[in-house]
């Protein structure tokens, strides 16, 4: 039984961290802790999860498993599918999906069941962080009320009258900012945003996160903090959105947008590059501005430029199939019946990470149409049943210039570093590039069709 704690006592060391959700959010943040000296838990429903952390291995590409081999022989680090074990914890992190449902509306139904499984088990001081992206108010109107089933009250208090406040649990909201693949800036380096439904709360996630970022930055409320996180990815939504209707016209108007946006970027002052492609992919660009507008119907309130940069990217997919139907049709090729290589499944180049791919759009697109589909990805030998496709019949076919050769045409969805383009190029009929990933191949660009 946890002992009686003030927000400070989340500056100590050996605190046991619990953290729901062991996935591409979950992961690193544990094995952070852990790196520090904490003991972590691993709260999971997937048991092929919890039984391989246990075992030290990992199921993440860029997370290695002598990390993670290093901190569960060490004692730092543990898995469990016992929710009834959060009651032994200092601090529960919670970082679970938030994807969008069949209507494009909010699915949170990942964090109402979480929070019902800590509620029989919550105990006096303990600290609950909701780190899944959201739209403002999730933290105080679905987590608290259902926390407080407990019995436990943690009141909702603004100012500084209000710092000393009288509260049964510690309850914050702290958006992630994990970027997989990325290696120039890792958790520790990212500075952690921190909000909380009282100062007490917001003084205790703090002093916890302190231990293990560069830098937290405290704001007023767990709705400021969970705005903050939408705001970041709107804003990239909205002008990769600009760039996506840019090269549309750049197209009509033979204008090559690649090397407008890179001569723009020189500019040392006032500009940031955004870079156009299929679609939108990621846990977090494609999903955050949907919870927004739709948390803005609550307010009389049309978030028009951010459903017009949505409409835009998700009609990216279907300008990519309108191209590649043109290409095969100069080359007196119907659609229906062509052989298609699609090249590279992930969201993103170099990672493992197939979270809301606009390759499996695409898959389903042109199978839709007829077309007799491939794929090739160094990530996925093989493809899994997802929330919205099954395409768990597929299985990444070999890169040989004969197998290329094979193909009506080869569509390069994502631009993997480990993909040769020159050979690409030269043992293809036609390529469709929709990421500017053969700019630097200078032979047979004829066949090239930049998308």
């Amino acid at each position: 039984m946890p002992t009686e704690r003030n927000p400070e006592f989340f500056a100590g060391k050996n605190i046991r961290i619990g953290i729901i959700g062991c996935g591409y959010v979950g992961l690193p943040l544990a094995l952070r802790f852990a790196d520090t000296g904490h003991r972590v838990t691993g709260f999971d429903t997937d048991p092929k999860k919890v039984e391989n952390l246990n075992a030290g291995r990992s199921y993440i590409q860029h997370i290695p498993a002598e990390k993670i081999a290093e901190h569960v022989k060490g004692g730092r680090l543990d898995a469990t599918t016992d929710f009834t074990q959060i009651r032994n914890m200092d601090a529960v992190l919670i970082c679970v999906p938030t994807p969008l449902d069949e209507r494009r509306e909010p699915d949170l139904s990942y964090v109402e069941q979480t929070a019902l499984s800590i509620s029989p088990n919550l105990q006096r001081t303990q600290l609950i962080v909701l780190e899944s992206t959201t739209y403002p108010g999730t933290t105080e109107e679905l987590v608290l009320p259902i926390l407080e089933r407990s019995g436990l009250k943690c009141p909702i208090t603004r100012g500084p009258e209000s710092e000393n406040v009288a509260t049964d649990f510690f309850l914050a909201f702290s958006p992630e900012r994990e970027d997989p693949g990325n290696k120039q800036f890792g958790l520790a380096q990212i500075p952690k945003v921190v909000g909380g439904t009282n100062p007490p709360s917001r003084r205790a996630a703090a002093a916890l996160y302190a231990q293990v970022v560069s830098r937290v930055v405290p704001v007023s409320s767990t709705r400021a903090a969970e705005m903050v996180k939408l705001l970041e990815n709107i804003f990239r939504c909205v002008n990769i959105a600009l760039v996506n209707e840019l090269k549309l016209l750049g197209q009509r108007m033979d204008i090559d947008m690649w090397e407008v946006i890179d001569s723009a970027a020189t500019k040392p002052f006032g500009f940031m590059p955004f870079y156009p492609g299929p679609g939108l992919g990621g846990h977090c660009i494609p999903v955050d501005p949907y919870y927004l507008s739709w948390k803005a119907r609550e307010f009389d309130f049309a978030t028009r430029f951010i459903e017009l940069a949505g409409e835009i990217n998700t009609s990216m997919p279907y300008h990519v199939v309108d191209s590649v139907a043109a290409a095969l049709n100069e080359q007196k090729k119907s659609l229906k019946g062509s052989k298609i290589l699609l090249l590279g499944v992930a969201y993103k180049k170099d990672v493992d990470d197939l979270r809301e791919s606009p390759s499996l759009k695409l898959l389903e697109l042109l199978t839709a149409r007829g077309a007799k589909l491939d794929y090739n990805d160094p990530y996925f030998p093989a493809l899994h049943k997802m929330r919205h496709y099954d395409f768990s019949s597929m299985r990444s076919v070999e890169l040989t210039p004969a197998s290329l050769g094979s193909y009506d045409c080869v569509l390069i969805a994502t631009d993997h570093t480990a993909y040769d383009y020159d050979m690409i190029v030269s043992s293809s009929k036609i390529v469709i590039d929709t990421r500017n990933a053969t700019r630097k191949v200078t032979k047979q660009r004829e066949k090239i069709v930049m998308c």
